[in-house]
């Protein structure tokens, strides 16, 4: 089955277990954020106008990331005038994890991160 989201003036065709990247959202990494449904399907397709009622996608955050930088390099010939500007667009690295309908709430929780192994100490001598 697969979704189609909308998020960030952006849509996307989801299926679980998916890895996205959506425009930056205020949530922090392990979180689970759930995204509003237009369309979804599998052998019978329903569209909602312009979103399906109870329907919603969760997924987990990963990281929270920049994109690369973007240069804008403008120059005016045989005048000395040169511009550089640099620009980076922040990003959020998601996983889907389930497609919800009909007013259901996730039943997955954020994954647990392990605990750092201690590094074990040098030996002096």
């Amino acid at each position: 089955m697969f979704a189609v989201i909308k998020t960030g003036g952006k849509q996307h065709r989801v299926v679980a277990d998916q890895t996205l990247k959506v425009y930056l959202h205020e949530a922090k990494v392990g979180d689970i954020v759930t995204f509003p449904v237009i369309a979804h399907g599998g052998e019978t397709p329903k569209f909602g106008t312009p979103l399906i009622d109870g329907a919603t996608v969760a997924a987990e955050v990963l990281a929270q990331q920049h994109d690369r930088t973007v240069i804008a390099f403008k120059k005016r010939r045989r005048q000395n005038s040169k511009r550089k500007r640099g620009y980076r667009d922040h990003h959020t690295l998601v996983r889907v994890t389930e497609i919800l309908l009909d007013g259901a709430k996730p039943t997955k929780t954020a994954r647990v991160k392990p605990a750092k192994k201690a590094k074990p100490e040098a030996a002096e001598g």
